[in-house]
């Protein structure tokens, strides 16, 4: 197969894994899917198997028992029931059975407590058909080099191994909550201190942070007051997958940075996140990746 068929032949793949994303709600026939992707139901689950390694109703399934993992993790406003309801489960019995059949726990025990070894082993599928499959070339001529101004915040550093983050984000959440600091009033950050490709776990450091122009009293979650200090940054604005994020911001590091002219500040990278996954499909998440420039 030549470089030009092959493209071709997974964008259409790209276009089902987008079409899955954007249908998880609605129920998802073999036939209507084969459709979408211009394939004969006859052949593509197998195509599908072939070059992703993984069946096509199990990465359907999988996925939504990621999206109900998530809420159940991190929104604690959804019920268990209406998780099962948007997950395409006719009765919370059916979605319990299915979700402890995958990760080993209940909804309602990986709510108070996940296993995150059991999650991992749900997602990183899912995440590696994304990096491998879904990433495109970052277009480095949007890249923005604007002013940004100081911006107050909260932050809760993150400290260990970066499969224990979910731990973190949950705390730093509740404490959102707690103060009355949604997203949709207090603009969310990450600070990108490490990578974990690169760092021991144990020293792997990640921020979770939001604005925040109010003094912030000592608290059991750990939260304190931070700055992220205004000046010059190039901005990117990466839509699609977590599981895209990292070679979109390598691409900055390795293509766009040398070739720019510019110097980096004494301050890592950092993320705004515009809107997330669950909250809205994965593939049309959207985060402005900011390197600070002198």
């Amino acid at each position: 197969m030549n470089t030009s068929h092959r493209e071709r032949y997974l964008a259409r793949m790209r276009r089902l894994l987008d079409h899955i994303d954007a249908q998880l709600d609605a129920p998802l026939d073999v036939a209507g899917l084969a459709a979408v992707a211009a394939f004969s139901p006859f052949h593509c689950q197998r195509q599908f198997s072939a070059l992703f390694g993984l069946g096509l109703r199990e990465y359907v399934q999988r996925l939504r028992l990621m999206r109900a993992g998530r809420r159940l993790a991190f929104r604690a406003d959804a019920s268990v029931t209406d998780i099962a309801y948007d997950g395409g489960y006719e009765h919370a019995e059916s979605f319990s059975r299915a979700f402890r059949r995958v990760l080993g726990q209940s909804p309602s025990a990986f709510r108070e407590r996940p296993d995150w070894d059991a999650w991992l082993d749900l997602v990183e599928p899912l995440h590696r058909i994304r990096s491998q499959h879904m990433h495109q070339p970052p277009d480095l001529a949007a890249v923005r080099i604007v002013t940004v101004p100081d911006v107050r915040i909260a932050l809760l550093d993150h400290l260990g191994p970066h499969e224990r983050l979910g731990d973190s984000i949950r705390r730093f959440i509740a404490w959102r909550r707690a103060h009355g600091l949604p997203p949709a009033i207090s603009v969310t950050y990450n600070l990108l201190y490490d990578d974990p490709d690169d760092t021991p776990a144990a020293e792997f450091r990640f921020g979770l942070a939001a604005a925040c122009d109010r003094d912030i009293a000592p608290n059991a979650e750990g939260v304190v007051a931070g700055l992220i200090p205004g000046g010059r940054c190039a901005v990117l604005r990466h839509v699609g997958s977590e599981a895209t994020l990292g070679p979109t911001i390598r691409a900055l590091f390795a293509d766009w940075l040398p070739q720019s002219g510019e110097s980096l500040r004494d301050f890592p990278p950092y993320l705004q996140r515009v809107s997330f996954f669950p909250d809205v499909p994965e593939h049309q998440a959207v985060t402005e990746i900011h390197l600070p420039l002198h």
